[in-house]
């Protein structure tokens, strides 16, 4: 079970236009993001320690984020 909650992403896909979303749909999308997001965390986590920083900030992200 996916650590994101399935009503957020369900907004999210109908924000961007669909107009009924299946609770599958929901979940696969979450796995999806949470894929993604560890993926983007775990490096902007090295990103902060090569800086020398233990603290993870939003420039980490970001950076994190473009890189991958």
């Amino acid at each position: 079970m996916p650590e994101l909650p399935i009503a957020a992403v369900d907004r999210i896909i109908r924000k961007s236009g669909a107009k009924r979303v299946s609770e599958s749909a929901a979940i696969a999308l979450a796995d999806v993001l949470e894929e993604r997001a560890l993926i983007i965390a775990s490096e902007a986590a090295k990103l902060a320690e090569h800086a020398g920083r233990r603290t993870v900030r939003d420039v980490d992200i970001r950076l994190a984020a473009k890189r991958i």
